[in-house]
């Protein structure tokens, strides 16, 4: 190949080698084996192979353990020497945690590789084999010296191989059972051949003495062992068939071109038969036949055969013998790349294991909801798996970090998978929602029996007392309180959510207005009794009025700038919970809300510094003390109902809401008005001028 003028008469009738070297990386990923050894003679192609495939290798996530190179060894080699590297093989190999090795060389390599596996000093290497897959390229055939066809072939049980493609010929079985010493007389090859092969010798060729056994010429091929001769037609015999079958298909179409123009004289004739050799290589580059197996034979613009590898399983058996059996091919004309296919069910693996696929990785991969960390100092098919941070996950093996999922899914407790969030808000259907609704609405009625009560017993002294056009300010605003809270529940929807917090605030600051209107009315009406007092003037229903009317008003300007400035609306909260979509309403601005929140506390401390201050008035219309419970439970509910609602989530955040305005709400209709409900529906008797008179006294 050296010589460039001889380069246009080359033809090859194997595959180009670079088409092996991605079949094997193929292999290796095919079967995922990462982690591999790599044994290559010193040769040529060997270094090749080297130089090649390390970069393919290390770019595709395959790591080698380790790289070593043989010498082809020969009878004039050194004994020691040769000892010497074979034990270091040795070493390697059984110390390698690789579990898929790949041994590429020629026929002599296999010889070579069986005296490793026979040296007196690793009789154990066998047992130490365990575990190894053995990958060898289609230039390793099967063969044994004359002392090595007894050896045990074993090891080698379920290794994988590429071979040049090879067909069953239909008479190839009986070309080579009439092959014998005596059907080819003369043939010095065939009688040499058979002595070595059947360990016999020829009368001709020795003293009649010889205590050799003595050929017959008689003997049988067929019962030769695998690894002396196989019946089988190899690589190298098909391509042999078919390169004499391409030149003869060549000559014809070289001669035929010709028969067209032969010329009419009889000289002409034979002088145009008078052929160059360098005239059969176009006819050659353009052959193109199907052999007796029914294979196309045809060469490309390189002069290189059409042909891809097959992909062999090695199965041996006690008697030495071994069978190959196809179980792939990689072939050389994909559209794309060179592309191989694998039948696993097909392939035998060594009984150590268990007809499992063995593995070849470094450590075990890291399964979903892991990723891989690497080690360091160690080669980057060596790593750790670590969990997935909370709130990743990872769903293949051996990923090299988590991924966060879709905000409408989150992690399950593997973080392997990612599922899908449920819809959630505080709904009508569930049981909270139903407490809560059913809670407001027994609220709501007993409020309106409260005061349908007090309207009915409109003229008594006790309704009377502590401005009656108040009490019935306070028990409508109760009224729409605990409605108000129905509004919370639900859907969330555009119009809801302007009016629910709205309502509230505006709801809750006429109560808590008409509240403290009754305790600064009561504290001036004491005062009125006093002589030369000048308050009595604003004891009444104007000052009553105004105070509820500026406070709510206030209120309500708060709530108007709200809305004008930072309307609540619909929206959709996917990261507080972890497993939900909460449907919620967003309150615009968090700074408003506390400030309708932080006006309505405002006035409860008013009302709760007064009515504290009023509550021993000797006045027996004097509610101040009531007023002052009444606060004390409306100021404790709203203060811990801040830490709370900052502390949930969800619709948990709207039921803390809800409950915080019905308590609150409760404790003001009970502090107040079950004292004086009690008297009008279960002691009458003490509802007049008189009696209240004399209680007081």
């Amino acid at each position: 190949m050296t010589d460039k003028t001889q380069v246009r008469s080359f033809y090859k009738m194997v595959p180009n080698e670079s088409l092996q070297y991605k079949g094997i990386f193929q292999l290796l990923l095919y079967f995922k084996w990462t982690w591999i050894a790599f044994v290559a003679d010193d040769h040529e192609h060997g270094e090749r192979l080297i130089q090649v495939m390390l970069s393919v290798f290390f770019q595709n996530g395959i790591c080698l353990e380790f790289i070593e190179t043989y010498p082809n060894i020969g009878f004039d080699d050194s004994i020691m020497d040769t000892h010497n590297w074979l034990q270091g093989i040795y070493d390697m190999i059984t110390k390698s945690t690789a579990n898929a090795i790949v041994f590429y060389g020629d026929a002599d390599s296999m010889i070579n590789f069986r005296i490793l596996l026979y040296l007196p000093e690793v009789e154990d290497m066998k047992r130490q084999l365990k575990g190894k897959v053995w990958i060898l390229s289609a230039q390793m055939e099967f063969s044994s010296l004359v002392y090595q066809r007894s050896w045990d072939i074993e090891v080698i049980y379920g290794a994988l191989a590429f071979a040049v493609h090879s067909s069953e010929l239909l008479e190839f079985q009986h070309f080579l059972r009439s092959r014998n010493p005596s059907s080819l007389k003369g043939d010095g090859f065939i009688r040499d051949f058979w002595e070595q092969a059947f360990n016999c010798v020829f009368l001709n060729s020795v003293l009649d003495n010889s205590d050799m056994n003595v050929c017959t010429g008689e003997e049988r091929l067929e019962d030769l062992p695998g690894t002396v001769f196989e019946m089988s037609m190899t690589g190298n015999s098909y391509n042999i068939y078919n390169a004499v079958y391409a030149v003869a298909h060549a000559l014809h179409g070289m001669f035929s071109s010709k028969s067209k123009n032969r010329s009419m004289f009889k000289g002409e004739r034979r002088k145009q038969q008078n052929r160059q050799p360098w005239q059969l290589y176009n006819f050659l580059r353009s052959v193109s036949f199907n052999n007796s197996a029914g294979d196309k034979v045809s060469f490309d613009q390189n002069g290189e055969l059409i042909v891809g590898f097959d992909v062999i399983n090695w199965v041996t058996f006690p008697n030495q013998s071994f069978a190959r059996v196809k179980v792939g091919q990689l072939e050389s004309q994909a559209p794309l790349d060179p592309a191989i296919t694998v039948n696993e069910d097909a392939i035998v693996w060594h009984k150590w294991f268990n007809q499992v696929q063995p593995l070849s990785v470094c450590n075990d991969n890291c399964h979903p909801g892991y990723h891989k960390k690497i080690k360091e100092g160690e080669p980057f098919c060596c790593y750790d798996c670590i969990p997935c941070p909370k709130g990743k996950i990872s769903d293949q093996k051996d990923t090299s970090d988590c991924f966060r999922c879709p905000d409408d899914r989150y992690p399950n407790k593997d973080q392997n998978v990612c599922i899908i969030k449920e819809i959630s808000f505080l709904s009508y259907e569930e049981p909270l929602g139903i407490v809560l609704s059913l809670v407001a609405l027994s609220f709501s009625f007993i409020t309106a029996m409260v005061l349908g009560t007090f309207t009915k017993h409109h003229n008594t002294p006790l309704v009377k007392a502590n401005n009656r056009s108040l009490t019935y300010i306070l028990l409508l605003s109760l009224l729409l309180c605990f409605l108000s809270a129905l509004l919370f529940i639900g859907h969330p929807e555009k119009n809801i959510c302007l009016l629910r917090q709205i309502a509230f605030g505006i709801i809750f600051s006429v109560a808590i207005s008409s509240v403290l209107a009754k305790t600064i009315i009561v504290a001036l009406a004491f005062m009125t009794t006093k002589p030369g007092s000048r308050i009595k003037k604003w004891v009444g229903k104007r000052l009553a009025n105004l105070i509820v009317f500026t406070c709510s008003l206030i209120q309500g300007g708060i709530c108007t700038i709200w809305l004008a400035a930072f309307p609540p609306f619909p929206d959709i909260d996917m990261h507080s919970v972890t497993a939900e979509i909460v449907l919620e309403c967003n309150e615009g601005s968090t700074v408003m809300f506390y400030c309708v929140l932080g006006y309505m506390g405002f006035l409860a401390i008013i009302s709760l510094t007064v009515a504290f201050h009023a509550r021993k008035l000797p006045d027996s219309f004097n509610e101040a003390k009531f007023i002052t419970f009444s606060m004390l439970v409306f100021c404790s509910v709203w203060l811990s109902f801040i830490p709370t609602y900052l502390s949930t989530k969800g619709k948990y955040m709207v039921a803390v809401e809800i409950f915080s305005i019905l308590a609150s709400s409760a404790g003001l209709l009970s502090c107040i008005f079950s004292p004086k409900c009690y008297i009008i529906l279960l002691r009458p008797e003490l509802n007049n001028k008189e009696q209240l008179i004399w209680r007081n006294h």
